[in-house]
């Protein structure tokens, strides 16, 4: 039972990706979904979550109007794309699956610790923004 992150790469400032986040022997269509990144040194921060439906996202505004998150329960993924990258959304992006709202709601959006062990997190897709 796990998540796995794929679709990260190197790409050019201004470009984009499209990450994805697969449930493997685990269903995400009843959970809340959101990513994260994290830099060597840097605190883990929240990116963005996605509700278990898929009726409410929320967005860091540091990622507001370029980043869009998407899931598809059909095929037990959600999707993070990214536009108009620049040099500093570098990182590691892990995805993490929840199934309450008010741990994914303050896990993203204030404090990844707030996450507990029983959420499930993903290993991880490096993104690397740089010409």
């Amino acid at each position: 039972v796990q998540l796995q992150a794929f679709g990260g790469g190197l790409v050019q400032p201004g470009g984009s990706l499209r990450l994805s986040c697969e449930g493997s022997g685990l269903s995400l269509e009843y959970l809340n979904v959101g990513w994260f990144r994290q830099v060597p040194g840097k605190e883990r921060e929240g990116v963005a979550w996605i509700t278990k439906s898929g009726d409410a996202t929320y967005y860091q505004d540091f990622v507001k109007g370029r980043f869009t998150i998407s899931r598809d329960n059909a095929k037990n993924t959600v999707y993070l794309e990214m536009h108009g990258l620049k040099p500093e959304d570098t990182a590691l992006y892990l995805c993490a699956a929840d199934s309450s709202y008010d741990r994914m709601r303050v896990g993203v959006q204030s404090n990844w610790r707030f996450l507990t062990p029983s959420s499930y997190w993903g290993q991880g897709t490096l993104v690397t923004v740089s010409s």
